[in-house]
């Protein structure tokens, strides 16, 4: 099931990155994220209510605020700049270039995750990354 939700995550970003590119032709890159964000806000808020995933929900642990809190501060900044880049770069070099956080991932996910370090998680790497660097230059 994951992996039908992931390539779900990777065509609905596909979309979004070109349309984003089009809506970005008459608007500054910051207001753009700010009106993203309050869409995507409202959006998951009515996914939550009408889903009724509020119900017994409990936000008490600390450690789950602040990570969650934390996290949704690196994805702001990451689609702030995203869109930057976005305004002024071409749509497949940016995208190319944003999935070199795979690399980034792999590292940090071994570092703070405890995840296991193995050949095909490193091969595959490598692979994804070098050729984001392909099409990026």
């Amino acid at each position: 099931m994951w992996q039908l939700l992931a390539l779900l995550s990777a065509v609905t970003a596909a979309l979004m990155t070109i349309v984003a590119k089009i809506g970005l032709k008459e608007v500054d890159p910051t207001l753009a994220t700010a009106i993203r964000s309050g869409v995507i806000f409202l959006f998951m808020l009515g996914i939550v209510f009408s889903t009724g995933k509020l119900r017994g929900a409990s936000l008490t642990d600390t450690k789950t605020i602040i990570a969650i809190v934390i996290s949704s501060i690196f994805g702001a900044l990451s689609w702030l700049f995203y869109f930057l880049a976005l305004k002024n770069g071409d749509a497949t070099k940016v995208a190319a270039i944003d999935k070199t956080s795979l690399a980034m991932i792999f590292v940090l996910s071994i570092l703070f995750l405890s995840e296991k370090l193995t050949w095909k998680l490193a091969i595959g790497t490598l692979l994804v990354t070098a050729g984001a660097i392909v099409v990026a230059l």
